[in-house]
């Protein structure tokens, strides 16, 4: 099951793409900026945001180690970045000056390629931060690009609908039409599979377009044969162009996003739906697994990144309950509670709230009393761990109208003990003492230096939200 663990709201404009290292999250908008996130709390860190392009970001990616970042914008430029403290390395220009679309590191980080508009591909050395070769796909605008995990090839995909395949020396090996309406993604899994007949080693590869379809490909690298594409099978379930697609880190699924606002989690064996998510209310412009930790990223046109949990342990529990704002809860079938049950770690209460059926509208009425008299949970500490989980649920089913000004700028959750900080504004005091913990000496909210360090109760505020709470629970 995937859960909706955080909402980041940062970006005042729509977010193009996100990515991960093993420690952070990078988001980039049409708002000029870069947001760096720590994998820990979600809170940004301190030089967050970047600033250097004066148009539209585009793409970012980071690094095979993590320490650098790249971004690519429409002012025509790729910047490189150090992730340790937000240093910008390189601003490395379009050799046309074309606005630059994509940018990706090879997987020992010995060159960076940068695609743009104007469909000129260019391959960065990362040691001297000069360009090394480039080139020119032969129609449209260069959109996507996916290093293989060996680094022996890269492919491209064009606004045309060709994917292109190349070799670290800039030639072109391939050449397919993939879709007809236009390439907009593409990404290769790092675990390879085998044919199965000859014994060979595939790379598999993903891409999807504007004909609202996402194509898995076999490709077959080796020095005798030359470059193999082998066309798979066709993913359905959008009804609209697909934008984004990515494998997980163990290969096993494809996450896809599109205009149809909503994300769709493959599994990549089979073909078949895990997940559908539709939290956003706008385009799904973006997607991304975290490489070492079951979290995966989607980023929209609302100017949201939503951050999903998955649990490893049930990989098809959640099935039925897809997605927790798809359905209200108080709708919720009882398969959609057990589903949640088993989400949520608390497996072996299925049978017992199926047997006294327990559908969602039962769910967010049960009480202290109602778990010890009427389902005769004994343990005090099941019993608390059952009120907390539904607790988070009810905050979830009411989470999607609490005023922005009772949310934890920090958290981006409602505040239970607001504080203001010197920067003016108001803070959960939690999240605002761990931020300053954490040798953070800026606001926040506008990066700059706190002149204090004091933290002052908003009873005004706490009261505001006590009494909104009232009213939600009549």
């Amino acid at each position: 099951m995937a859960t909706l663990i955080r909402t980041l709201a940062d970006h005042s404009d729509d977010v193009n793409c996100c990515a991960f290292s093993s420690s952070c999250l990078a988001t980039c908008s049409l708002d000029k900026t870069i947001r760096v996130y720590s994998l820990n709390n979600f809170a940004q860190l301190p030089y967050s945001p970047l600033r250097g392009h004066t148009y539209a970001v585009h793409c970012c990616c980071f690094s095979p180690s993590g320490h650098l970042l790249a971004s690519c914008s429409t002012d025509g430029t790729t910047m490189v970045w150090d992730t340790r403290d937000g240093r910008m390395l390189a601003v490395l220009e379009q050799p046309s000056g074309s606005p630059v679309r994509v940018c990706r590191f090879s997987p020992e980080s010995t060159y960076l390629v940068s695609g743009a508009a104007d469909g000129s591909v260019v391959l960065w050395n990362m040691q001297s931060l000069k360009l090394y070769r480039s080139g020119n796909v032969k129609d449209g605008s260069l959109v996507a690009c996916a290093f293989s995990p060996n680094g022996n090839f890269f492919v491209t995909g064009s606004s045309c609908g060709d994917l292109t395949i190349w070799d670290d020396k800039m030639r072109c090996l391939y050449n397919e039409k993939a879709h007809d309406l236009g390439v907009t993604c593409c990404d290769i899994s790092s675990q390879p599979v085998s044919d199965g007949e000859h014994g060979f080693r595939y790379f598999q590869m993903a891409s999807c377009g504007q004909d609202n379809q996402i194509k898995l490909w076999l490709i077959l690298f080796a020095d005798f044969l030359g470059v193999e594409l082998k066309y798979k099978c066709t993913l359905n379930g959008h009804s609209a162009p697909v934008l984004a697609c990515a494998f997980s880190y163990d290969g096993q699924m494809l996450v896809s996003g599109s205009v149809d606002k909503c994300v769709i989690i493959h599994e990549t064996s089979t073909g078949n739906t895990l997940h559908t998510l539709s939290q956003h209310t706008r385009y799904v412009t973006t997607c991304a697994f975290a490489p070492h930790s079951p979290l995966l990223a989607t980023g929209s046109m609302d100017k949201t990144v939503n951050i999903w949990q998955f649990d490893l342990q049930q990989p098809c529990a959640g099935n039925t309950v897809e997605n927790e704002s798809k359905v209200a809860v108080e709708d919720w079938s009882e398969d959609d509670v057990s589903a949640w049950l088993y989400a949520q770690d608390l497996a072996d209460f299925v049978g017992l709230f199926k047997v006294n059926n327990i559908d969602g509208k039962e769910l967010l009425n049960l009480t202290k009393e109602s778990l010890t008299n009427e389902l005769k949970i004994e343990s005090l500490g099941l019993r608390s761990k059952v009120l907390q989980k539904i607790e988070e649920l009810r905050m979830k089913t009411i989470s999607v109208t609490i005023p922005d000004e009772f949310l934890c700028p920090i958290t981006r959750e409602l505040m239970k003990d607001p504080v203001i900080a010197a920067d003016g504004y108001s803070y959960e005091k939690e999240a605002m003492e761990n931020w300053i913990t954490n040798k953070r000496r800026s606001s926040p909210m506008t990066n700059l230096p706190l002149p204090s360090l004091m933290l002052t109760p908003n009873r005004t505020l706490k009261m505001a939200i006590s009494r909104w709470l009232e009213t939600q629970q009549k």
